[in-house]
């Protein structure tokens, strides 16, 4: 990131009104002072504290050998954004055969990404425990910075006062991970591929040096809908699912999408994204960031302005091979879907109307999920729970449900 932007950031990180956190800020002898096995599989591995102090991360690039089936993408990526927004207007009309022109072939693709990551442990216990991991997988429009905005909205921050490890990454093509074609690398198919190969890094001491007896996984968004697929696909990489800013319910996308009106992210923000191709894509300003993912007056407008300016992108290949869910028969364990009450995309803004979407997930999705699965919508919500002044009681929900499971 620019220095200007890095000055910018921080400078909106500490305008951000939250809820009064109890401040417990980690010093420089505990970062220091970490065991040098703690940064086993990072490459150029740094250590600093989370937003507020809670935990002590460990941030860099993980290696990961990934092979998975994607679609072929047929033409090439759009030669300017008029290009672009014609796609999304014909892929938002009624009778829309975009898809069907455009998503070709099942196709193999394989290879070794770096993946920037961070695992973040207890400061208050110091040490890593390796009983328990909480593997968090970023939406669309954000990388690994959405768990651990800013103090006050930290995800990190609360899963570590209930003495939880967190790990999270940017996800192929955001942040600072790889960049590879947006077209026909950065899919949905690899993806979920990525996210199955972390997991088994982390059960098998690949990370950090231990080997975890449990993973919980978290997704948001397009993080929630790759590990849904993923319990499809590998019904024993997680002990427990959580889907934030989910359902599967999809008429809100839509209309969602095209309040986002993503742009060519190289155009959009040039000083973060000028090296990228225009397969990559960004919402065009913040008022599009607001459509998407905010409900007001649940949100401070700092935080919108923070969002804005941390926003990442999603590749035209994300979308297009954005798909169907998989009924999930062979994931047994509990699950939980956490929404904001006014979720566009997932819910067309009302959770609860005509049904209860929330519960649904359950139903349609996870029929053998063990019986202490649980929903949970986040009042004065939307999509983007983490920016809203109820993050941190959502968050809290989420603790209590994993640990009533045992985890």
């Amino acid at each position: 990131m620019h220095s200007r932007t890095f000055s910018a950031v921080m400078a909106l990180i500490a305008c951000v009104h939250a809820a009064p956190v109890n401040q417990n800020p980690t010093s420089q002898t505990d970062i220091a002072n970490i065991p040098a096995g703690y940064k086993a599989g990072f490459t150029n591995a740094t250590v600093q504290p989370s937003a507020n102090g809670k935990a002590i991360c460990i941030s860099g690039l993980v290696d990961v050998t990934a092979s998975g089936t994607n679609l072929h993408i047929n033409g090439g990526v759009p030669t300017n954004q008029t290009a672009v927004t014609e796609l999304f207007v014909e892929s938002v009309q009624i009778d829309s055969t975009v898809r069907q022109r455009l998503v070709g072939n099942q196709t193999h693709v394989s290879g070794t990404y770096g993946i920037y990551s961070e695992l973040c442990f207890p400061a208050a216990q110091g040490v890593i425990n390796s009983t328990t991991i909480q593997l968090l997988v970023p939406g669309s429009g954000f990388d690994r910075n959405y768990w651990n905005v800013a103090p006050g909205y930290s995800y990190v921050d609360s899963a570590a006062e209930q003495g939880y490890t967190t790990f999270f990454f940017d996800r192929l093509g955001t942040g600072l991970s790889d960049h590879p074609d947006a077209l026909q690398v950065v899919q949905t198919g690899l993806q979920v591929s990525i996210v199955h190969e972390l997991v088994h890094l982390l059960r098998t001491g690949g990370i950090a040096g231990q080997k975890f007896e449990h993973v919980v996984g978290v997704g948001h968004s397009y993080g929630s809908f790759q590990l849904q697929l993923l319990t499809a696909a590998y019904p024993k990489d997680v002990d427990a699912a959580v889907f934030t800013g989910f359902s599967n319910a999809t008429d809100g996308e839509p209309i969602a999408f095209a309040g986002l009106d993503l742009t060519i992210a190289s155009q959009a923000v040039p000083s973060r994204f000028s090296n990228l191709s225009n397969g990559y894509l960004t919402s065009s300003s913040a008022l599009g960031d607001q459509f998407f993912f905010f409900r007001a007056p649940g949100f401070d407008p700092k935080i919108l302005e923070l969002a804005d300016a941390t926003k990442s992108t999603i590749t035209l290949g994300e979308y297009l091979t954005f798909g169907t869910f998989a009924v999930a028969e062979n994931f047994t364990g509990p699950i939980e879907v956490v929404t904001g009450e006014y979720d566009l995309p997932n819910c067309h803004g009302d959770c609860m109307f005509p049904y209860n979407k929330l519960a649904a997930v359950k139903d349609n999705l996870y029929p053998n999920a063990n019986n202490n699965s649980d929903w949970y919508v986040v009042p004065g919500s939307g999509h983007g729970i983490n920016f809203h002044y109820e993050a941190m009681n959502a968050y809290q929900h989420i603790q209590n449900f994993i640990k009533k499971n045992g985890f």
